[in-house]
């Protein structure tokens, strides 16, 4: 496994448990609780500084990335999706539209892969349907 696949495993389970707890997203708030995380589980050196990137740029722009997931999840508010399959849609589509480094075909195909290992068989399509329809700039069916 690569260290940016890793990487977004790690700011996929920070972004769960931040979701989960429905914390505030506060640029500080959000460093104290990346530290509290790595403190408590296995981050490793390599893969932090990407994991954090991901975490800070996700939490920064929620509110942008999340509306452009509704627009284009037909019948699919953001509330009703799961927290797994949510912030796996995060990651990518941060990685598609702010990240300058990530071509769109890598995140969607690094967020099916991930979606593969953690969430249920059906949401690789849903997830797979989401982005696509981000990429081409289409609203989804799924």
């Amino acid at each position: 496994m690569g260290l940016r696949r890793k990487s977004r495993e790690i700011a996929l389970q920070f972004l769960f448990g931040y979701d989960f707890h429905d914390r505030v997203n506060d640029e500080n708030a959000v460093d104290e609780e990346i530290t509290a995380f790595c403190d408590n589980f296995e981050a490793g050196k390599k893969t932090l500084p990407y994991a954090k990137k991901l975490i800070v740029g996700i939490c920064t722009h929620r509110k942008e990335i999340d509306s452009l997931l509704a627009d284009h999840s037909h019948n699919w508010r953001i509330e009703r999706m799961s927290l797994v399959d949510r912030n796996i849609l995060r990651i990518a589509a941060y990685e598609m539209h702010f990240a300058t480094d990530v071509p769109a075909n890598v995140a969607i195909n690094e967020a099916l892969e991930i979606a593969k290992r953690y969430s249920v068989a059906d949401s690789i399509s849903f997830v797979n349907g989401i982005l696509d329809a981000l990429q081409s700039g289409q609203r989804s069916k799924g």
